[in-house]
């Protein structure tokens, strides 16, 4: 197995070598009208707004436009054609489902919504499945650690949602999408602002028959060939007042609740329901020239109900609350931007299931510096958190970047983790083990990058290792190590209508004790994309190829490698309105990212979109 790995990982670095000749020996495509690469401004990176050109760090940013575009339905689908990052999920439209950056585990990844954490402590993930896409209007996803800015778990990323904001005017906006699986799904909102106050309100209405999440291979306890639906209505607010040029105010809420059927049986299915809640509210301004500070509190949950189940299920409650209370400071430097701030976390669950405990509280200390001088960037981050459990833990993160040429840039870092056991890895009964210790990792990453008019190539080394690796069997154990090390390559190009984008990952997500695979990782995974557009048409398609992963820990329930394409087109037949089509899953391929669980097959799906200009 090893053996295969070596040689994934070799073609890729082969054709990051063959890129990087011809890109060194091909004229640019056009001098005049050579486009600016990566000058986007990103938050996640080190916690301050910073120039994507500028980062040490491996960011990828999804917009508005290109979300849009996206043949995903889902947060999972669309993070899934990023390169780095692997899903998986249990059936259709609205279903339980994982996020791997890096071949890391899927709690080993945060998300942010707006800033505030939002996932389940029971289980130590995130919670995907809630969030409506069509109320997102930007995607930032850091890969690499990250528990130096934002603590426990951040070992593989951190995925940051930043839901649509107010803007001066107003603006008004509406989708209606139809398709497969008697797929129905209606949006509004509007944006705007007047003197002072800015505001954003979106609302999502989701629902959908869908098809058997389970097939046969799940075995009989759990397989009911019918339907499993899924139906959700969303909200989304944010308002902000700026006080006077140097203060502003702002607040924002996001809501969901969804149902959703998952199959318990032969003739039996579970009905669930799920809501979310994610609250904030924050001030934010200048002290002094240089000095800008920021307060903020923000509250989150997440509350899962079997309202239909069998006997023995009911009743079941699972409720998550995270609250946390942070200042933040940033300060101009000579050398920099010094980052200096201090959090409370705190994490309690409400539930059916008794808990031994059902509360922790994390005070956590933060410090950094990130700053560049013509070819040089650099950024260094420490943290300390005490957590009421485990006591306390220190993390760090140095990394330096430097611009060889115009054109060529190198970048290296280093950094450690830590993730603190969940609740349900600790106490839930017949499961838990309470004397799991904190996991602790250490990461090393470099990458290259290649821009030039309107086109780029990136290629990215790591080596992740993690010290007390948990185990997800029946009963799960620290082991000595994990250690997960890859290569990643991407390419990005336009040509006047025609934008092309490919990657090719490589890795080996291992237990370094028996040297079987981590399960539900696959060690290759090859995606390319192309976008046309010509005149008020454009022509769109993806391609993605994951290859062969393994169910469990021990490596004997095989899942196969699968190819799936996608395509698109969009019609803008008029200033304001645009028609939409698109066909998911052309082949109608049979697959499955869990033992046992069905993945959707060919779909087709139309698209109304209304937004005045």
């Amino acid at each position: 197995m090893k053996t295969r790995v070596l040689g994934a990982q070799r073609t890729v670095l082969a054709m990051a070598l063959a890129t990087a000749f011809s890109a060194l020996s091909t004229p640019a495509y056009s001098q005049t009208q050579a486009i600016p690469q990566l000058t986007e401004t990103v938050i996640s990176a080190n916690r301050t707004p910073t120039r994507a050109d500028e980062l040490v760090s491996d960011v990828t940013v999804i917009t508005r436009a290109e979300i849009e575009k996206s043949l995903g339905r889902t947060l999972p689908e669309l993070l899934s054609r990023v390169p780095g990052v692997q899903f998986s999920s249990n059936g259709g439209l609205g279903k339980n489902s994982s996020v791997n950056i890096r071949g890391s585990e899927a709690r080993h990844t945060i998300l942010l919504i707006d800033g505030v954490r939002y996932g389940s402590a029971t289980t130590g993930t995130p919670v995907w499945d809630n969030i409506a896409v069509d109320m997102i209007d930007r995607i930032e996803i850091l890969k690499g650690p990250a528990s130096a800015l934002y603590g426990s778990e951040a070992v593989g990323g951190v995925v940051q949602v930043f839901m649509r904001k107010g803007a001066a005017g107003f603006k008004p906006y509406g989708a209606m999408t139809l398709g497969s699986e008697s797929h129905a799904q209606f949006s509004a909102g509007v944006t705007g602002g007047a003197g002072d106050v800015t505001y954003a309100l979106s609302a999502q209405k989701t629902r959908e028959a869908g098809f058997s999440a389970t097939n046969s291979r799940v075995g009989i306890a759990t397989f009911n060939p019918d339907r499993d639906g899924f139906e959700q209505n969303s909200l989304s607010g944010s308002v902000a007042y700026q006080i006077n040029p140097s203060w502003k105010l702002d607040a924002g809420l996001v809501y969901a609740d969804n149902i959703s059927r998952s199959d318990d049986g032969l003739n039996r299915d579970t009905r669930y329901s799920s809501i979310t809640n994610v609250a904030r509210v924050g001030l934010e301004g200048n002290v002094l020239p240089g000095w800008k500070t920021q307060l903020r509190y923000s509250l989150s949950s997440d509350t899962n109900r079997a309202i239909v189940a069998a006997p023995a299920l009911l009743p079941s409650l699972f409720k998550t609350t995270q609250s946390q209370l942070s200042w933040q400071n940033d300060i101009d430097t000579p050398i920099g931007i010094a980052l200096l701030g201090i959090e409370n976390l705190t994490q309690s669950v409400e539930s059916t299931t008794r808990y031994a405990i059902s509360r922790r509280d994390v005070m956590s200390f933060f410090g950094g510096l990130n700053g560049n001088s013509g070819r040089h960037a650099w950024q260094a981050n420490m943290r300390r958190d005490n957590n009421t459990q485990f006591g306390s833990s220190t993390t760090g993160l140095v990394g330096y970047g430097f611009s060889l040429t115009p054109q060529w840039r190198v970048n290296a870092s280093y950094g450690t983790s830590f993730v603190a056991p969940s609740f349900n890895q600790l106490y839930f009964p017949g499961f838990g083990n309470t004397t799991l210790q904190p996991e602790k990792g250490r990461n090393s990453d470099f990458g290259i990058t290649w821009s030039d008019a309107g086109q780029s190539v990136k290629l990215v080394k790591y080596d992740n290792r993690i010290r007390g690796f948990i185990t997800s069997a029946t009963l799960p154990v620290n082991i000595p190590q994990a250690r997960i090390d890859g290569i990643t390559l991407a390419y990005g190009g336009t040509f006047g209508g025609l934008t092309l984008s490919a990657s090719a990952d490589a890795l080996n997500p291992r237990n370094e004790l028996t040297g079987v695979r981590l399960p539900r990782r696959s060690n290759r995974q090859m995606r390319g994309a192309a976008d046309y557009t010509a005149g008020a048409w454009t022509f769109g398609g993806t391609i993605l190829r994951v290859g062969e992963s393994f169910n469990d820990a021990n490596n004997t329930q095989k899942l196969e490698g699968y190819t799936v394409g996608d395509v698109y087109a969009n019609y803008q037949f008029s200033k304001d309105w645009n028609l939409q089509a698109k066909i998911n899953n052309v082949t109608a391929k049979v697959y499955e990212t869990v033992l046992g669980y069905n993945q959707p097959g060919r779909g087709v799906f139309v698209t109304l979109r209304w937004q005045p200009k």
